[in-house]
């Protein structure tokens, strides 16, 4: 499938066989495009930025690991499709990663609705903010905790897309929530990389 069409179909998967023998290479090949993507944000959360080749990739290994062939395929398309971008935004997972279990379960429980503070500042004129992910889940609950996964799209009009290819302006990755008010700046190669999602 082109990059154009922004989706996977059956099409464009191997063989649980064929991936087997390919699955180093491509996990090789993967991983500088991937660290691209990543981007620290405060001492515990992590914000990738998602793509048609990670979720090409994310398919196969379910396909290889759970061994459900091709009655496995359309589920998987299901879940894995909607985080690809399509064109005039950046989709991304944002993980909350504390190794502590109790201090983990302090901490996201501090952290209710921060799924709803997440933004792209782009120099002092634009600001996108993160769109959570409409996947029938409520990532906070009713007692105030949050998920330690969310996924998130950020919207982008054509002025933002120029302006985030523009080298010369600033674009950083932001949450203002009460508790956790963190911005990291997007690299060079970050943001060239996450250019090619915008078309």
């Amino acid at each position: 499938m082109p990059l154009s069409e922004h989706r996977i179909t059956p099409a464009d998967l191997i063989s649980d066989a064929q991936y087997a023998l390919e699955r180093s290479a491509r996990r090789a090949a993967l991983m500088p495009v991937k660290r691209l993507r990543r981007v620290a944000l405060g001492p515990y959360c992590t914000v990738i930025f998602e793509s048609y080749e990670n979720m090409l990739f994310q398919v196969q290994e379910m396909l290889l690991t759970e061994k459900g062939g091709a009655a496995q395929v359309p589920d998987e398309l299901a879940a894995y499709n909607p985080l690809i971008p399509q064109g005039s935004e950046l989709v991304a997972t944002v993980m909350f990663e504390i190794d502590e279990p109790a201090r983990r379960a302090r901490e996201l429980a501090r952290l209710g609705g921060v799924e709803q503070r997440f933004f792209l500042q782009f120099g002092a004129d634009f600001r996108a903010d993160g769109v959570p992910d409409d996947d029938d889940i409520e990532r906070t609950r009713e007692d105030g905790k949050t998920s330690a996964v969310h996924f998130l799209r950020f919207p982008l009009d054509e002025a933002m897309k120029t302006v985030f290819r523009d080298p010369a302006m600033s674009i950083a990755i932001g949450c203002d929530h009460e508790h956790y008010a963190h911005l990291a700046m997007l690299g060079p190669a970050t943001r060239a990389e996450l250019a090619r999602d915008l078309t």
